[in-house]
This record gives structure tokens, sequence and C-alpha cells, in this order.
């Protein structure tokens, strides 16, 4: 049993880990390699932007490193200062995968707008969960322990909801990248390596808290057991 929950949290520590040296990796090395079209990654997102009618949606440079990210809220694509003003085959990739979000919330992509329901209820689940689960386990309270995993659940719901949102995301990326002519066909691999890379992130992401959601609910199941 001892080497079980060694091996377990070697998963849990290591796999999120490995993802971020993957993407760091990646990003580091197309960062520093130009796209043909020498457009700046702002330049990208506006062209983007644009072909698909979102002249409403801003583009702004945002400080921090891969902070980049669309707000729905606001209707505008920030960027991180490197691939704002830089005209790396990263930054690229990085700046049409956000206009990608913008396209979602324009066409009402599904699994967005479930994914943005879903918020308060993750927010809180992942705020009140491990209260409740730590207070249940020390006091052998299984009641509490499962609503803690309840609580949990949710949280867990919106990090797999998440993955169909960022993987369309890349791939409506790839699509504009391509038919707009910022980059070359003999680009796409490095592209796309990329976009997997940053997309690995959220997979390590969901497969930890699905790891974890599971022995809390063996942990439960052998509390209600020892109760009976």
């Amino acid at each position: 049993m001892g080497y079980g929950y060694l091996i377990y949290f070697l998963i849990i520590v290591l796999v999120p880990i490995w993802a971020q040296f993957k993407v760091k990796g990646a990003y580091k090395k197309y960062s520093e390699i130009s796209n043909s079209s020498g457009m700046s990654g702002a330049e990208v997102a506006r062209k983007i932007l644009d072909e698909n009618g979102l002249y409403n949606v801003g583009v702004e440079p945002v400080g921090g490193f891969l902070s980049d990210h669309y707000d729905p809220r606001d209707k505008t694509v920030r960027l991180s200062e490197g691939n704002y003003y830089g005209t790396s085959v990263a930054g690229a990739a990085v700046a049409a995968h956000e206009v990608g979000h913008a396209v979602q919330d324009k066409q009402d992509y599904a699994f967005l707008r479930f994914r943005h329901r879903l918020v308060p209820v993750a927010n809180l689940g992942s705020n009140l969960s491990w209260i409740l689960i730590l207070v249940g386990m020390l006091a052998h309270l299984s009641d509490l322990l499962l609503l803690g995993i309840v609580f949990m659940a949710a949280a867990v719901l919106f990090q797999l909801v998440t993955l169909p949102v960022e993987f369309n995301a890349s791939n409506r990326a790839m699509d504009q990248l391509v038919s707009s002519g910022v980059i070359r066909n003999d680009e796409e691999k490095e592209t796309r390596k990329v976009l997997n890379a940053a997309a690995m992130t959220y997979v390590a992401a969901a497969a930890v808290a699905v790891l974890e959601l599971l022995r809390l609910i063996l942990i439960y199941t052998g509390m209600t057991r020892n109760e009976d």
C-alpha cells in the first residue's frame, strides 16, 4: 500500500511538471523562429478577427509570461507582450488560438457556453471542497466527506469540459493560420507542436484531478464500509 501511494503521489506531481516543461520548451524554441508572414501576434489576431467579422473584439497587450487569454466579458483578446509585439511562429499560434475562443463565443459553441455556466459552481467547488474533505476525513464524518467530493466533482467537470474547448480552439487556429496566409504549409508542423504542447497542460491537469477524485471516492467507500 505504501508503494502504491508513493507511485500515486509521484504521478500527480510529475505529470503536471512534465506538461509545463513541454509547453515551455516548445514555446521557447518556436518563439525564436519568425513566421513567414512577418506578422506580429497582434496583427495575426486582428487579421483573423476581421476575417470572421469580429470587428468589435479588441486586441491588447498584457503583462506576464504566457498570460494570453480571451475575455468574453470585455470581448477582448489579450496577448502577453512577447506574443503581442513579436513575429514568431509561437506568437502567431498563441494569438490564433485565443482568437479561436472569440470565434467560439460568436458562434455560441456549446462546450464554451457550458463551461461559462460551470464557472461559479467550479469556483465554489475548488474553494470549499478541500475544507469539507479534510474535516470529513479527520473527524470520520462520511457525509461531510461525500459533500466535499460532490463539490470537488464540479471542479473536475469544469476541467473536463475545458478539454474540448481548448482542442477546438487549436483546430480553428490551425485552419485560420493556413487559410489566411499567416503561415506556409511547411510551418504547420512547428505551429501544431506549440498548440499541442499547450493542450497537454490541460490534459495533465484533468487527468490528475480525475485521479484525485477517484482516490477520494475510494476513501469514502472504505469509510462507509467501516461504519457499517
